[in-house]
């Protein structure tokens, strides 16, 4: 019975061993990878940098190791441990997700259904509003939000962006973008998986297309999971104008060069600020 004991006490230290390390290690890697905003400046010529350098690394990875080079093999613990920080950061992100969007569903529920009352009682239409747009790895689906505009918005004028004063807003349609509360229902989005509570907002299959003649390294930003928010949108206005596409651009990549625990909470703290000021809203 002792050594049962024992063996259960053991193995209880030794889990919260493990624990500990692993959120020692997260938390180190959080902090030497804290986003700034003023890095956005560099973003780009590092990603490209990055891709040179795997480029290099394809076409010399069939030559035999020069002896000069074999003392570097000792890196690759750093690697296998960096390795396992980006897994466990990956696993903790998805279960962040799930648990939010559940909360999220049932602490908002109340203003989810005054929101619903509001928009059915001041303009004709659905409630809730499905639109396409791309998510990782190109891959197309639908987004859910509370309708903000009226019927055949654009049926005139086609997609465009959104812009102070928009005359297609529903009555209570302006006030609903600028407090953001028009997202909540991606909380299913996050649910289902095909988005996550932070990360590059994701856009719609026609101005992706644009946007990649435009950028040659647009795609790097379908490479994560599209967000409700993101460093982009807490640090930057509504896309206006292709150069505020090229501005955001260099923060959603500076976000999936950097992205760990620390700078998502960063994020998260920075969105109740724009949310509760309506900063950036249209």
């Amino acid at each position: 019975m002792r050594n049962t004991e024992k063996k259960i006490r053991s193995l209880v230290i030794t889990l919260i061993l493990v624990g500990l390390c692993a959120v020692s290690f997260t938390t180190a890697w959080a902090t030497i990878s804290y986003i700034k905003p003023k890095d956005a400046t560099h973003a780009k010529t590092e990603m490209k940098t990055a891709n040179m350098d795997l480029e290099v690394a394809q076409e010399s990875k069939a030559r035999a190791p020069e002896p000069s080079t074999m003392a570097l093999f000792g890196g690759g613990f750093l690697g296998m441990i960096a390795g396992f920080i980006r897994k466990t950061y990956a696993v903790v992100k998805r279960i962040f997700d799930i648990i939010s969007s559940i909360l999220g569903f049932i602490v908002l529920s109340p203003l989810f259904l005054l929101t619903a009352v509001l928009v059915k009682l001041t303009s004709k239409g659905p409630i809730i509003y499905t639109q396409t747009r791309v998510g990782k790895n190109g891959i197309p689906f639908k987004i859910y939000k509370f309708r903000t505009m009226k019927i055949d918005a654009e049926k005139e004028t086609g997609p465009v962006w959104a812009s102070q004063n928009d005359n297609r807003l529903t009555p209570v349609g302006g006030f609903l973008r600028k407090s953001h509360i028009d997202e909540i229902p991606q909380l299913y989005n996050v649910l289902k998986g095909e988005m996550s509570v932070i990360g590059p907002r994701p856009e719609r299959p026609i101005f992706v297309d644009e946007f990649k003649k435009a950028f040659s390294d647009y795609e790097m930003r379908l490479l994560v999971r599209p967000g409700i928010t993101g460093l982009a949108q807490v640090w930057h206005r509504y896309d206006e104008t292709i150069a505020d596409v090229k501005k955001k651009l260099k923060y959603d990549l500076l976000y999936i060069k950097k992205m760990c625990l620390w700078a998502d909470l960063n994020i998260i703290l920075r969105t109740f600020r724009v949310v509760v000021t309506g900063e950036g809203a249209r």
